[in-house]
């Protein structure tokens, strides 16, 4: 596209208008009559640069001539829709550059649609369409070049002709001409040179239907190299070859869309179908059929699977949870009922380290104004607040267990109705706490970039959280396998709990082997908070809405069962997703998973795996 360089001067003018105003639509329409959109400068500061230059005499002077022979073409075809009375007639023309859709073509028809282009009078009387050069006089009067090839527009003594803004006719547009613009516009879309916009354009482009695109996408398809948007333009053409009068048009396009099971298609393949069968054209009607069928059996299968993970990551979301409780329940024997409120220590830890790398954050606990200053960081730098809080939500959430058992735990073992009252109590607390430190309503946590969005594959989404919660479940078996059973703590730990007096007779200090263990499951609960808010809202009550679930987990793994929480947990997540998914009823769903774990402890009281304990010592 030609650059148009304006005299000196000009662009404190534009500064000028700009400024003044009233609407964006009106100062952009200033800047373009010198400045195509995709040379104009970023304003301010590249603006006030190139004014710079200019008044120094540095920048070059004058207007380069079009030299692009597509883009002289494509403005000579606006240049006469333009000047033409007649709306369809303009319409057609609009369309017609179509075939050339590319950016510059795109500027040129949105300048036109915001009121950048102007008609004038030549020196015959003939209309002309132009823009104003942006170069006012005394008597705020501009040149005017013509849009054709971007010459003066010369009076009858050849000398360029002057206009005020107030003094000539705006192009106007209608809703016919809009919606041309839009269709060719739209079509720019299909070149464009990053692969997923253009994959959006292609999809969005077969959904319309529309026939006179036809053309531009099977263009495209000759040139695209990316293999996603070939599979879509095919997708997009035998969507629109759908719309053809031509029945054998119609089956070669029904085969398409079975070879690719297009899931969109579906809607578009039913009224093809029963236009066909009200025809009687049983060939097109048997395509149709085919492809409806082929999509269909598609469908079960995205859907199946989708149902297997999402019980996956939901089994993972359980595990979370419960490979805390797991530790202070299973293996230590103390029913903590404020496991939960530990849980969401962690949840607000990932909140308050969010907040710090962002705009900080203001507390106002008992009437005391807390400023904790935020870094102000954006992009990955803000995104880093995530891997920075995982560790961070561990620690809290350790101490505040460390806390909890050297003021509560620690008088109760042994005493497992006292330590649930106890606890229950100690989880009142704390929510009340949450209350008037936080608020009562929920907090957002935003998720980094780098787990927002889903992986697809065959038409199957996979969230990057919840692969980022799966993933990091299994990291968190690992580690807690590791701890138990191949370090110094873990031997400690496991002989505490199978024998506590034989433990300190051989020097043990079981009061610290207590608390470190309870540290480390509480730990693990400030991890699963961390996690959790990154699938839903933070609030005083997100411990409670978890705390039974984690029980029934652990219980139906077997009490003391590392591998039975892993079991328990998956299995869980999978009934409760598929029985979900054939009843299409998530709450009488929920229901016979209670109903089934109900009767399968009437079965196994002690569970899927049975480990010895100190909560099993007579």
């Amino acid at each position: 596209m030609a650059q148009v360089i304006p005299p000196r001067g000009i662009c404190f003018y534009n500064i000028l208008q700009f400024r003044r105003s009233r609407f964006p639509c009106q100062a952009r329409h200033v800047l373009y009559s010198h400045y195509p959109v995709n040379h104009m400068p970023r304003f301010p500061i590249l603006l006030l640069i190139r004014c710079t230059l200019l008044l120094l005499g540095i920048a070059p002077r004058g207007y380069a001539a079009v030299s692009d022979p597509e883009e002289a073409k494509a403005r000579a075809t606006l240049s006469q829709a333009l000047t033409t009375i007649d709306s369809d007639e303009q319409a057609k023309l609009v369309r017609s550059l179509a075939e050339s859709a590319t950016p510059a073509v795109a500027q040129l028809l949105t300048q036109w649609k915001e009121g950048g282009f102007y008609l004038a009078a030549d020196a015959a009387g003939e209309p002309a369409a132009v823009v104003l050069n942006g170069d006012p006089d005394a008597e705020d009067r501009q040149s005017a070049l013509k849009v054709a090839d971007l010459e003066p527009l010369p009076d009858a003594e050849g000398k360029p002709m002057r206009f005020a803004i107030a003094d000539i006719e705006t192009a106007e547009t209608d809703s016919n001409v809009r919606r041309a613009i839009k269709d060719v516009v739209d079509l720019v879309a299909l070149n464009d040179p990053d692969p997923d916009r253009r994959l959006r354009a292609v999809m969005d482009t077969g959904l319309e239907q529309n026939p006179d695109k036809l053309p531009a996408l099977q263009l495209r398809q000759k040139s695209e190299s990316d293999a996603k948007v070939k599979r879509a333009l095919r997708e997009a053409v035998a969507l629109t070859e759908l719309t053809s009068p031509d029945s054998s048009v119609k089956q070669q396009a029904c085969g398409v869309l079975a070879e690719l099971t297009s899931i969109p298609a579906q809607d578009a393949l039913k009224a093809v179908a029963r236009e066909a069968d009200a025809a009687g054209d049983k060939p097109l009607a048997a395509a149709a059929a085919a492809a409806l069928k082929a999509i269909a059996s598609h469908v079960t299968t995205v859907n199946t699977v989708g149902t297997l993970f999402r019980g996956l990551s939901n089994g993972s979301v359980l595990l979370v949870i419960a490979i805390g409780l797991a530790i202070t329940f299973g293996l230590m024997g103390v029913i903590n009922m404020a496991h939960g409120e530990l849980i969401a220590v962690g949840a607000y830890t990932a909140y308050i380290v969010q907040k710090i790398f962002g705009e900080g954050l203001t507390l106002a606990p008992f009437g005391l104004q807390i400023n904790l200053p935020g870094m102000h960081l954006t992009g990955r730098g803000y995104d880093a607040y995530f891997i920075a809080a995982i560790p961070l939500s561990f620690v809290t959430a350790a101490v505040a267990g460390v806390a909890l058992e050297r003021c509560v735990i620690r008088f109760l073992y042994k005493r497992p109705l006292e330590s649930l009252l106890a606890t229950w109590g100690v989880s009142l607390v704390l929510q009340q706490l949450f209350r008037l430190v936080f608020g009562p309503n929920n907090v957002q946590v935003d998720s980094p970039l780098w787990l927002s969005g889903n992986w697809a594959v065959n038409d199957i989404q996979f969230g990057w959280n919840r692969l980022f919660v799966i993933g990091f479940a299994v990291l968190i078996i690992i580690a807690t396998w590791a701890v138990l059973n191949k370090t110094s703590l873990g031997l400690l730990i496991r002989s505490v709990m199978q024998n506590r007096e034989m433990a300190a007779c051989m020097g043990v200090r079981t009061e610290r082997v207590n608390m470190m263990t309870f540290a480390f499951g509480s730990g693990l609960a400030g991890l699963a908070g961390a996690f959790l808010s990154q699938i839903g809202n933070v609030g005083p009550g997100l411990g409670q809405s978890h705390i039974i679930d984690a029980f029934m987990t652990v219980v139906v793994g077997g009490v003391g069962s590392l591998i039975g929480t892993v079991a328990s947990a998956f299995g869980i997540g999978m009934v409760d997703q598929s029985l979900q998914q054939i009843l299409g009823n998530p709450v009488l769903g929920k229901i016979l998973v209670l109903g089934a774990i109900i009767l399968f402890l009437q079965w196994r009281p002690s569970g899927l795996f049975v480990t010895r304990s100190r909560s099993l010592e007579s």
